[in-house]
C-alpha cells in the first residue's frame, strides 16, 4: 500500500494507486501464465510417455507376429520341401523297377545254374563227347557275371533264348501300350491318363509280351 502524504493531492494519489493496482494485477496475470504453462508442460511430459509406451508395445507386438508368421513359412516350405524329396525318391523308385526286375532274374537263373550243377553226372563217353562236357562244365564253373552269360549256361541246344531282352523292352512297351491302352480307356472312362498308365505298367510287368517274361519263362 503506497505511503500517504498529508499534503498530497488526491488525485494524484488515485492515480498512483490506479497504477500500483494495475502492475500487481499484471504480475499476478504473468505468474498465472508462468504456472499454466508449467502443469502444460507436465501434462504433455506424461502424455509423451504414455505415447511412447504404447508405441513401444505396438512394436513389441508387431515383432512377435512376424517373428510367429516367419516361423510358419518356415514350417510350411520344410513340408513342401520334404514333399518334393519324397516324390522325387518315389519316382526314382519307380524307375529303378526294371533294374530290380533284371537283377531278381539274374539271380533266379543263377539259383537255377546251381541246381544244373549239383545234377551234373559226367559220364565216360567217347573222346568228343568228353571233350564237349568238359567245355560246358568249365563254362558252368564260373559265377554268372551278366543275363547273357546265364542264358548260355542254362539254354538248351537249339533254344532260341532272347541273349538282350533289356534292347528290346522300350520298343516292346511302346507296342504293347498302343494296344492295350485304349482298351484301358473304354473300361475304365473316368481314369484320368495318369491312372490309366499305372495300370497299364501294372499289367506289363505280368505280360508274356514283356522280353524279361519271355526269358524267365524259357529258362524254367
Amino acid at each position: 500500500m503506497p505511503k500517504k502524504f498529508a499534503n498530497e493531492n488526491p488525485k494524484v494519489t488515485a492515480a498512483r494507486d490506479r497504477k500500483e493496482t494495475a502492475k500487481k494485477t499484471e504480475q499476478d496475470r504473468k505468474q498465472k501464465a508462468v504456472e499454466d504453462a508449467y502443469w502444460e508442460d507436465n501434462d504433455k511430459l506424461a502424455n509423451r510417455k504414455i505415447q511412447r509406451k504404447d508405441d513401444e508395445e505396438k512394436k513389441k507386438a508387431e515383432a512377435l507376429k512376424r517373428k510367429e508368421e516367419n516361423r510358419r513359412l518356415a514350417e510350411e516350405e520344410s513340408k513342401a520341401v520334404g514333399g518334393k524329396v519324397a516324390s522325387s525318391t518315389s519316382k526314382v523308385t519307380r524307375a529303378d523297377i526294371e533294374k530290380q526286375r533284371e537283377a531278381a532274374l539274374l539271380q533266379r537263373l543263377q539259383e537255377d545254374r546251381l541246381k544244373k550243377l549239383e545234377a551234373t553226372k559226367i559220364e565216360v563217353t567217347p573222346e568228343h563227347k568228353l571233350e564237349e562236357n568238359i567245355n560246358k562244365l568249365s563254362l558252368t564253373e564260373e559265377s554268372a557275371r551278366n543275363v547273357d552269360e546265364a542264358l548260355q549256361v542254362l539254354g538248351a541246344p537249339g533254344d532260341e533264348v532272347d541273349m538282350h531282352p533289356e534292347k528290346r523292352m522300350k520298343s516292346a512297351y511302346l507296342t504293347f501300350e498302343e494296344t492295350r491302352l485304349p482298351q484301358l480307356k473304354q473300361e475304365h472312362p473316368t481314369y484320368r491318363l495318369s491312372q490309366l498308365k499305372q495300370l497299364l505298367k501294372k499289367e506289363w510287368q505280368k505280360s508274356p509280351d514283356n522280353p524279361l517274361n519271355r526269358v524267365l519263362a524259357m529258362t524254367k
